[in-house]
């Protein structure tokens, strides 16, 4: 067949191929005739093909030029097969694209070339791909054509294509190749040279308004305060992005230097099926892409998966081949924190480096708020530590007395604290506070309460106690001060030594209140404490209450302070009232005082003689 028959014959094929788009069009619910009708042109053009490629090998050659016949020839064969009216895909012996005709990416919906180089099984609906293989194999293996329907899915879009294939020897390919026409069936092709939808200003636009709503909604999700409360950033994040983002997300955290599996958020048409829990089980140090992105610290995007043992495998085979993967996108987490892997099906819009560049944003932030959540948490267990060691989890049975007390942090780690303890013959107490907030304040609270409890069960005194314990926060140099009581409870007695400290009230039946001398100078100031030293009688039905400086210098919206006086009105109308009563009577009037706000600590002790 010379050239000019061949392209006359070719400009035929096209016109009876269009006149079978309009006949599908025209007849949607009669598509017998029109599909016998397209197999028919299948066959012609496997003919033509056929014939075109007897022409190029009975052409002569020049004797003077081998290799400008080769051109010639080449250049034959190109243009042949970029005139051929119908989808035309030359493959090599993996199913890997090698050529592309014009008409392929105009039905596909891809850029020209855009398909070169990848794996054509992909684009295979999912349950055909393994007979398409096999399709594949015999071709190469026999030589024997071969043609079968199946589905082709690309840039979301569904093709029902009568596929055949054909093995053919490619000039300057030391390996047979295999040309699939696919000829679709179910399809309405857009027209001629029109621009893809997803291409248009609108389009895009609106893409980048959805990437920007993220990141926002994101944001806004990260910043809340439960996130950093309650470990929650991880799995509100990864269900944001399953909504609407991918059909599969899949976070890997590192843990011990490893990524261990973390979430795993699945389509929603198998929340609890056998394919979550695989994924879920799965070792995501035994998959490419994790460690790949942890290595490298960047992300990557797979518009196309053309290697599906990217994420590792299960019992039956590639992950990414189960979940029916058709384009994957992961991140980093945080600065090598984990990843965050992306998945969507075949029938979805594959992800582009537009997508890469925003959920890297977003990878960023979670890492940030997983860490800001993992500080907080860190800090708050040290927070509890630190008051649990100023005050004790539950208050002793003191023999001849019932005790109670009330404990409220402040709005930072504060530096007060009280204490009920054995003493030798009989049972001591202790309350104070550091001068300052923070940390060291509550460490050095801490430090002194230790003190007072330990020297106590070798001194006879209180204010032997209360000395020693003097020389040795000076000795520390710490720099702070506290103002603490201490006491010895023996029998109807009680022994008080002041460091500066505000006196203690005693509850009288009648309601009367009359306060204890209190007195003395702070410990740490000097290395020869001034102590202020008191032995009180607490007969039965009175109350002996001690209180923080946190308590007395509530203020309320005026800036006045709560005091004494209003303290000794409160006890007065608590006359005759358990220890719990008296205490939680103080803790409701000065909330009323205050407006309900905390700032320093709050502590009252109360003991009743029985």
């Amino acid at each position: 067949m010379t050239m000019p028959d061949l392209e006359h014959a070719l400009d035929a094929l096209a016109g009876r191929v269009s006149s079978l788009r309009e006949a599908r069009t025209a007849y949607p619910t009669d598509l017998a005739p029109t599909l016998d009708a397209a197999l028919a042109e299948l066959d012609t053009a496997a003919e033509l093909l056929a014939e075109a490629r007897e022409a190029l090998r009975k052409a002569p050659k020049r004797a003077a030029s081998k290799k400008d016949g080769t051109q010639r020839e080449l250049k034959l064969l190109r243009q042949v097969f970029r005139a051929f009216p119908v989808p035309v895909i030359v493959l090599d012996g993996g199913g890997m694209v090698r050529r592309i005709n014009p008409e392929t990416s105009r039905v596909l919906g891809s850029p020209d070339g855009y398909l070169v180089g990848r794996s054509f099984p992909l684009l295979v609906d999912v349950s055909r791909r393994a007979a398409f293989r096999s399709h594949l194999n015999s071709v190469l293996q026999t030589g024997q054509p071969s043609a079968f329907e199946t589905r082709l899915a690309h840039q979301g879009r569904t093709h029902t294509v009568q596929l055949a294939l054909t093995r053919v020897t490619m000039p300057g390919e030391p390996q047979q190749m295999v040309a699939a026409v696919a000829l679709p069936t179910e399809v309405q092709l857009p027209e001629p040279g029109g621009r893809r939808p997803e291409q248009s200003d609108g389009a895009l636009l609106l893409a980048a308004s959805r990437r920007q709503d993220l990141l926002a909604r994101i944001g806004a999700l990260l910043l809340d305060e439960e996130a950093l409360l309650r470990p929650v950033a991880l799995p509100r994040t990864t269900r944001l992005l399953a909504a609407e983002w991918a059909d599969w997300v899949i976070a890997d955290l590192v843990r011990d230097g490893l990524p261990r599996r973390s979430v795993v958020v699945a389509p929603k048409n198998h929340p609890l099926g056998d394919l979550v829990r695989l994924v879920e089980s799965a070792d995501p140090a035994g998959s490419q892409v994790v460690m790949q992105v942890l290595e490298r610290g960047s992300g990557v995007v797979h518009e196309m998966v053309d290697d599906e043992s990217l994420l590792g495998f299960a019992a039956d085979g590639p992950l990414l081949t189960a979940m029916g993967a058709g384009s994957m996108l992961s991140v980093p987490i945080g600065q090598s924190d984990g990843v965050l892997t992306l998945v969507r099906t075949h029938d979805r819009q594959p992800f582009s480096l537009a997508d890469l560049g925003v959920l890297q944003d977003v990878g960023m932030q979670l890492g940030l708020a997983v860490r800001a959540q993992s500080s907080f948490q860190s800090r708050s267990r040290a927070a509890d530590a630190l008051s649990a060691s100023v005050a004790p989890r539950n208050l002793p049975d003191v023999p001849g007395y019932e005790a109670s007390a009330v404990y409220h942090p402040g709005a930072s780690v504060g530096a007060e604290f009280y204490d009920v303890f054995p003493v030798a013959g009989g049972w001591g107490f202790a309350l104070g506070g550091a001068a300052g907030k923070g940390e060291e304040a509550a460490s050095v609270s801490a430090m002194v309460r230790g003190g007072l409890r330990v020297l106590s069960t070798w001194e006879s005194h209180p204010d032997l106690v209360i000395r020693k314990v003097n020389q040795a926060l000076v000795a520390q140099g710490t720099g702070m001060f506290v103002m603490a009581v201490a006491g010895f409870v023996k029998g109807r007695k009680i022994q008080l030594s002041s460091a500066g400290h505000h006196p203690a009230a005693l509850l009288q039946p009648d309601g009367n209140v009359r306060f204890a001398a209190g007195g003395g100078v702070p410990l740490g100031i000097s290395p020869e404490a001034e102590t202020g030293v008191q032995e009180l009688t607490v007969s039965v039905g009175e109350t002996l209450v001690l209180y923080s400086e946190g308590l007395i210098s509530s203020r309320n919206d005026s800036g006045e302070p709560y005091g004494e006086e209003r303290l000794a009105d409160v006890l007065g109308r608590c006359a005759g009232q358990s220890p719990a009563t008296v205490v939680k009577a103080v803790e409701a009037d000065r909330h009323a005082f205050s407006g309900g706000q905390v700032w320093d600590e709050i502590v009252v002790l109360a003991l009743k003689g029985v």
